[in-house]
Parts: structure tokens; C-alpha cells; sequence
């Protein structure tokens, strides 16, 4: 049997004893601290002869040796196990407790309550050891920070000389000049004045332009006409409705949870309505995606309501993403919640796959453990959820305004005013009956006397008044501050498997002034927000200048718009990246100065017919997918846009902005039992306002590459397939679009067939047809016309079906659906 080791309990007898030996005051006092020798007397012997087996000089299970000091130092695979003065973070004092299912040492039998006193008195003290400190050192980053650097999408952003050969008033156009002539190509010349109208208004407003529209800008031939259009534009609210659709796909904008419990996002349109308004307002995109991480946080004391409702709905961005609402592990559930923020984090505002760091140091891109732990500890530290119980419930504020709560709060007092006016009423009632003898535990109510039985019937309908008058408050999704604390590095990923503690910060490579200093008592957000926003960040501003590219181009200057790590694309034009991204801080974050620039540019202006290019086929053959941009490009129409045109040139679009259409309460269940979803997409608002249900998008939306908001998408794909085609001849839709305008166009020409293709093609393609297009309308509808008479249909509906199916045709064409 070994020696036993005296308890604390005997240490301090002993040392009382001592002390009245020699003389000292009085009462026994507590013993001196473990020193470095008691190490090498009491600790290090328990150590070798519990551990020594397993964690010694022949074997070292999970990389773990405690024999040495060298060993004790490092930890092991799950990192450091030893944090002088803190037993909590200790992992030795952890395992050998028991208290954590996923670490029991030694196997087997447990330690002895004394030699488990012993090591945590051991920790408490410092952990001296007679070689020296035994605070864990900061690992050294798994790749040189300097060289990483390096890389072109972590330099900083330095605004590059426009070339000298360009025209200064159009800096864009000359770094796409110089790259065509070091290609050998020539661009194409402008596209007609047609032409860019309807690319234009479908660009920034993603509707098409009224005939009204068309005829004025065609009739005007004033100097500026162009840039007066862009303006109006931009102006319009149709624009933040558009654009605002862009930024839902990056934040991965969802009306549903999706995932195991598919239950609706109630107030995830108060989310959508805002980033619709900032973007109608151009709110300078720095603060745009400050209110986004760190809302709440810029609430000042006595703010304007309608200040901070947008503060606290801007935080919804951390809420949006989809979680596995019934997960038992809430440990698990949290570690989930708080990855899918950082992998949404990275993709939408770095451009880089942060998620990727969960379970080891990133493969490719210069991010360890140990930032994405850093990262961690900050929306650790961000209450993001009200409950994690089965089933979990998302956080969510109160944006009512003061003078509504104060009536919510009063309606309330009414309510239980009158609880407590039934309640006191049924006490005096029994009590009565107690006075007379009566158990009044055995009396129910309808034995009471009548008239109190009566007027218990009153109070309690003016109870149920009361109550239904009660408005619910308004309230947004949304994070507020949590409870502070470090993050640990996850071993492998696993979350039962926690290693050490890493301050909470930023990637290493991306620090600009040091490690982001963040007060112990506040998660970091605000720092983490401050620090995306600075203006000398490598990543912010070129990553949203390159969506904006993409959005307006149909591809980026990087094409990997999600991905400006090491395996995403060089960018094809960097001098014209960065001159843009300089460009965009220094115009104040602007966003719609960033698409004026752009529009206005010869660029996005060229035919794109390459037949109209000097280098004709050879251009073709150098740059057949244009990433140079030498012509326009052909782009079809995306979801969104194809039904709200066919709305608007059906006269039938609801031009209404905001609100919800979701047919449920917040937080019920979209699914039944049926598994059949009751959503309806009938209202004809602008499709930016239809819910988006995770798992069961909208048919004519997913059918042309809508995305459910699972994960962030600043890319979307454009598929060719039978299906869409099939919608296009098929769709309730397209078919009372096509009857709805055919009845239109027959009653405002009665009698007159020969107008009736001018007015088609002025509302569908806001053109007039040619004389050829003209004469195929006239013949088809005479064809068809012909043959359902002959079929038998009834002769006041022959011409109706077959202006009909004409109508239907040109919907379905090419023309309708593509931008030129």
C-alpha cells in the first residue's frame, strides 16, 4: 500500500500546533502555500504513480506526458492541462474530478479525495514547479503571419494610379482598356438607347420599364439623359426592394428554420424591411454592417424609437441561420449556433471560409484553431438564443416604441386587476361558507350563491375582454449581450473534448494594429464590428465591391465571390479592384455612388453583340466567357425579376412595400402532421416579399435558381433546363398574365386587330414589333383562330384564346426573359 499523503485537514492542525509552539497570536491559521519543493515531495510522486503508466516516459496516450516539466508545460492533443491559479480551466483537475463525462482519469478506480485535494491546492497555488513557471505557452500561429500577408486579397488596399493612356473622368475604363490591349481586343461600341434602358431599370430596380419610360428617355436628347435615368433609379424604392434581394441571398435570408423543426421566422421581415431601407437610404455600408454585428451595442441612452428599433432589428443578420431546433446536447446546439455565425461571418463580409477552422487549422487559407476559437469566445459571449431547451427559441427584442409599451404594460395591470378581483371575490365566497359550517374545499363554484355566481360570470367576460385586448409588443430577431468569456479550441471539433482557452480577437492575419483589445466585462462585438469596418481591412471593401461587380456584370472581377482565400480566383483585374475599393471608402461607404460609377461607365454601356466588335470572331476566340469585359454580356432574368415582370406588364403587380405574408404565428410550425406546407404565393407584391421556406421554396422561384437561405450565396447559379420551359407554357402564372393582359389589350381595341400587336409589344417588351414580327402575330392568331372554330369553340372565345397563346409566346420568349 502506498504512503498515505496527509489531508488539508491534518496540514492545518499541524501547522496551528506549530504556531502556538512558537508563541504566535491565538487561533489556528491557514497553511502556507504549496511551494515548488512540495512539488517534488507530495505532487510529482502522486503524478508518476496514478499517471505515470499512461502519460510517462514509454507511452504518451493523447500526447500527454506529466513526468516532465517540458510535458506538464505543452498539455497534450486537448492542449494545456494545467492553468496555474485556476482550477476550472485546469484540465488535470477536471479529469481527475470526475465531474465531466468526457474526462475520467485515471481509468477505473477514481483518486482518493486527499491526493484530488492535493493537486487542486497544488493548481491553486500556482502550480510551482522547481523548474519554473508552468504557464502554458501561446502557441506560435501554424503559418509565418508576415509572409501570409503576402497574399493578394490580405494586402491592404492602396488606390493604384489610374493609367495614363485612360481618360481620367472614366478611371474604370481605363483599367479595362489596358487589360484589352494586352489581349489584343477590341470592345464593342455602346448598346442602343433601348437596349440600356431595359438593362438599366431591370439593374437597379429589377422590373422592366414602362412603355411611358421607354418613349421619354427615347425622346429625350438632351445631354445627361442617361445619367438623369440612373438617378431616377436609384431614387427609386424599387431599388433597395432589388438590391436588398442580393445582400438576403449573402445573409442567407430565410421566413422558416428549416432543418429538423421547420418553424416560422415570424419577424424575420422587420430584418428584410430594414436592409430594403438602408439600402433605399444608402447608408454608408461601413455602418451598415456595424448595425448588423453590433446593433444593440450603438442603442445610446434615450435613443429616437425608430433609431433604435433599426439598431436591435439590424442584429438579426446573427439570428437568421438555420438551427437544429430540437438538439437534446445543448452544448452542442450552442457550439453549432455559434459555427454557423462564423462560417456566415467569414463568407459574407471576408469572403473566406472561417468554418473550416472548427475542427483543425484550415487547409488552405492562413486561419488556425485558435482563431476561429477567437472568434468564438465572441458570439459565445452573444446571447443568440432564449432557451436551448428541446425546442430551442431564438432571441428576440422588443422594437415597440415607449409610448406602446407603457399601454401594453397598463393593459397587462388591467388584466390582473381583474384576476385579482375574481380571485378575491371566490377567497370571501368560500369563506362565507366556512363561517357557516361548509367545507369549502367541497363547494364548487356554481353552489355559491347566486348572485355571486353571477357576478363572477360578469368579471370573467370582462376578464376575456380585457386579455383580448391586449396587443402583443413588437418584437425583432436579434442578439444582445451574453455572459463574457473565452472560447475554448474544440480538440477534433468535438465539443466534449474542449482544450484551452483562447482570447476572444480575430484572425491573426487580418489584424492591423495588434490583437483587437476586448473589455473582460463585453462580448467584443463592438471591436470586432470597429475593427471589419476600418478602412485599412484588406477585406471589406474589396469583397463587397466585387459582389456589387457581380451583380451588375454577372460576374465578378474575382469569380469566386464567396471566396478570397487561397482556393477561390485571382482576381482578373486587380488594379481596377482595388482602385474601386479605395474608391468606395473614400466616397463615405456609398453604395449607390459605387453603381453610378460603374453604369456610367463604357463598360457596363457595350453592345453585347461580339459581331459589333473590330476583333470580331477573334475576340471570341481570346475571351469567349468575357471576363475582360470587351462586350456586354446576355444574362437571364433572375427568379425574382421573372415574376415580378410578368406582374407588372400584366398590370397586376402590388407595388406595397413591407410586411409580412407568412400565414402562421411566430415560432408555429409550417408543416403539419400531412407534411403539406399551406404557404400561399398568390399575393402579387414583388417576390422580395413572399416567404422564403426553407426546404419547399416557391415553385416558379426555385425553379430559375432562387436560393432557401441555408447557407450564404453571393453567386448564384443560372440553370438550363426542361422544366423552367415547361413553367413558362404551363404556370398558373404565365397563363392569367397572359389572359388578364389579352382581355386588356382586346378592350382597348375594340374592333381593331391591326393595333393590337403595337400595344403587345410596347407592354411586354416595351418596343414596337417590326414589320415581320407584326405580320407573324397577325397570321398566328388567324391560324389559331381558325382552328379552334373549327374544333368547335364557341366564336366569341376563338379570338380571345388566340391572342391568348400569342401573348403567352412572347412572355416565354427569349427577349422577355434575357437582358441584352
Amino acid at each position: 500500500m502506498p504512503p498515505l499523503i496527509p489531508s488539508r485537514a491534518i496540514t492545518t492542525a499541524l501547522s496551528a500546533l506549530l504556531l502556538l509552539a512558537a508563541g504566535r497570536p491565538g487561533s489556528a491559521a491557514e497553511p502556507a502555500p504549496l511551494s515548488a519543493a512540495d512539488f517534488a515531495s507530495r505532487v510529482g510522486p502522486v503524478l508518476e504513480r496514478r499517471c505515470g503508466h499512461c502519460h510517462g516516459a514509454e507511452r504518451q496516450e493523447g500526447g500527454l506526458r506529466l513526468d516532465t516539466f517540458a510535458g506538464l508545460r505543452a498539455g497534450g492533443d486537448s492542449g494545456p492541462v494545467i492553468v496555474p491559479g485556476s482550477r476550472a480551466e485546469s484540465l488535470l483537475v477536471r479529469a481527475v474530478g470526475r465531474g465531466d463525462e468526457a474526462l475520467l482519469m485515471p481509468p477505473g478506480e477514481a483518486l482518493p479525495a486527499d491526493e484530488q485535494g492535493l493537486l487542486v491546492e497544488w493548481v491553486e497555488a500556482g502550480a510551482p514547479h522547481p523548474e519554473g513557471s508552468l504557464e502554458p505557452p501561446l502557441p506560435a500561429p501554424p503559418f509565418d503571419p508576415v509572409e501570409a500577408r503576402g497574399f493578394w486579397s490580405f494586402r491592404p488596399v492602396v488606390r493604384p494610379p489610374v493609367p495614363a493612356d485612360g481618360d481620367p473622368a472614366d478611371p474604370i475604363d481605363a483599367f479595362v482598356r489596358v487589360r484589352l490591349a494586352a489581349a489584343g481586343l477590341v470592345p464593342t461600341p455602346p448598346a442602343d438607347r433601348a437596349t440600356l434602358l431595359r438593362r438599366v431599370t431591370f439593374d437597379l430596380t429589377g422590373l422592366p420599364p414602362t412603355p411611358d419610360e421607354m418613349e421619354a428617355f427615347l425622346a429625350d436628347g438632351a445631354p445627361g439623359a442617361f445619367a438623369r435615368v440612373v438617378d431616377r433609379l436609384l431614387a427609386s424604392p424599387h431599388h433597395g426592394e432589388h438590391w436588398g434581394r442580393h445582400w438576403l441571398d449573402v445573409v442567407r435570408y430565410a421566413d422558416s428554420n428549416g432543418l429538423d423543426e421547420n418553424v416560422a421566422h415570424g419577424n424575420a421581415w422587420r430584418y428584410r424591411d430594414w436592409v430594403i431601407k438602408s439600402l433605399n437610404d444608402d447608408l454608408p455600408y461601413d455602418e451598415f454592417l456595424r448595425r448588423q454585428i453590433a446593433g444593440d451595442l450603438l442603442v445610446e441612452p434615450g435613443a429616437d424609437p425608430e433609431r433604435r428599433r433599426d439598431l436591435l432589428t439590424a442584429t438579426g443578420f446573427l439570428v437568421l441561420g438555420p438551427k437544429v431546433l430540437a438538439e437534446g446536447d445543448q452544448a452542442k446546439l450552442a457550439a453549432d449556433i455559434v459555427d454557423e455565425q462564423i462560417d456566415t461571418f467569414g463568407r459574407a463580409f471576408l469572403g473566406l471560409s472561417l468554418g473550416c477552422a472548427r475542427c483543425h487549422h484550415h487547409k488552405f487559407d492562413p486561419v488556425s484553431q485558435d482563431d476561429y476559437a477567437a472568434l468564438a469566445g465572441v458570439f459565445t459571449s452573444t446571447r443568440s438564443m432564449e432557451s436551448l431547451a428541446r425546442i430551442a427559441r431564438w432571441q428576440e427584442n422588443i422594437v415597440a416604441p415607449p409610448d406602446a409599451q407603457e399601454a401594453h404594460a397598463a393593459a397587462n395591470a388591467r388584466v390582473e386587476a381583474a384576476k385579482g378581483e375574481i380571485a378575491a371575490m371566490v377567497t370571501a365566497a368560500r369563506a362565507a361558507l366556512a363561517a357557516a359550517g361548509t367545507d369549502p374545499a367541497t363547494v364548487a363554484e356554481d353552489r355559491f350563491p347566486e348572485e355571486t355566481t353571477g357576478r363572477l360570470a360578469g368579471l370573467r367576460a370582462r376578464l376575456g375582454e380585457l386579455e383580448r385586448a391586449v396587443v402583443p409588443l413588437d418584437t425583432a430577431m436579434g442578439v444582445i449581450e451574453g455572459s463574457p468569456a473565452d472560447a475554448r479550441i474544440a480538440v477534433r471539433g468535438d465539443h466534449l473534448a474542449p482544450g484551452r482557452r483562447v482570447p476572444r480577437g480575430v484572425p491573426v492575419v487580418l489584424e492591423i494594429d495588434g490583437p483587437v483589445a476586448i473589455p473582460a466585462a463585453s462580448s467584443g462585438r463592438r471591436e470586432l464590428a470597429a475593427w471589419l469596418t476600418d478602412p485599412r481591412h484588406p477585406l471589406t471593401a474589396r469583397v463587397i465591391v466585387n459582389r456589387v461587380w457581380r451583380w451588375h456584370f454577372g460576374r465578378g472581377l474575382v469569380a469566386s465571390s464567396d471566396n478570397f482565400g487561397r482556393l477561390g480566383e485571382a482576381p482578373v483585374n486587380q488594379p481596377l479592384l482595388d482602385w474601386l475599393a479605395a474608391e468606395l471608402i473614400d466616397s463615405g461607404w456609398s453604395l449607390k455612388a459605387l453603381h453610378r460609377r460603374i453604369i456610367l461607365s463604357a463598360a457596363w454601356q457595350r453592345s453585347s453583340d461580339p459581331a459589333t466588335s473590330p476583333t470580331g470572331a477573334a475576340a471570341a476566340d481570346i475571351d469567349p466567357d468575357n471576363h475582360l469585359r470587351w462586350r456586354g454580356s446576355i444574362r437571364r432574368l433572375e427568379a425574382e425579376s421573372i415574376r415580378d415582370s410578368l406582374l407588372a406588364v400584366g398590370g397586376r403587380l402590388d407595388r406595397t412595400m413591407g410586411g409580412s405574408l407568412l400565414h402562421v404565428a411566430n415560432r408555429a410550425f409550417l408543416f403539419d402532421h400531412t407534411s403539406k406546407d399551406e404557404t400561399r404565393y398568390d399575393a402579387p407584391r414583388r417576390s422580395v416579399y413572399m416567404p422564403v421556406i426553407r426546404n419547399h421554396i416557391q415553385d416558379c422561384l426555385w425553379l430559375f435558381d432562387a436560393t432557401d437561405g441555408a447557407v450564404p450565396c453571393g453567386d448564384r447559379g443560372t440553370s438550363t433546363v426542361p422544366s423552367q420551359s415547361l413553367w413558362m407554357m404551363n404556370g398558373d402564372l404565365v397563363l392569367e398574365v397572359a389572359d388578364g393582359l389579352t382581355r386588356s389589350i382586346l378592350a382597348a381595341t375594340p374592333g381593331d386587330a391591326r393595333a393590337r400587336p403595337l400595344l403587345l409589344f410596347r407592354r411586354v417588351l416595351a418596343r414596337p414589333p417590326t414589320a415581320a414580327e407584326e405580320a407573324l402575330v397577325q397570321g398566328s392568331v388567324a391560324r389559331i383562330t381558325a382552328r379552334l372554330a373549327a374544333a368547335g369553340t364557341p366564336p366569341g372565345e376563338c379570338e380571345r384564346e388566340a391572342w391568348t397563346a400569342v401573348t403567352q409566346s412572347l412572355l416565354a420568349a427569349n427577349e422577355f426573359l434575357f437582358i441584352r
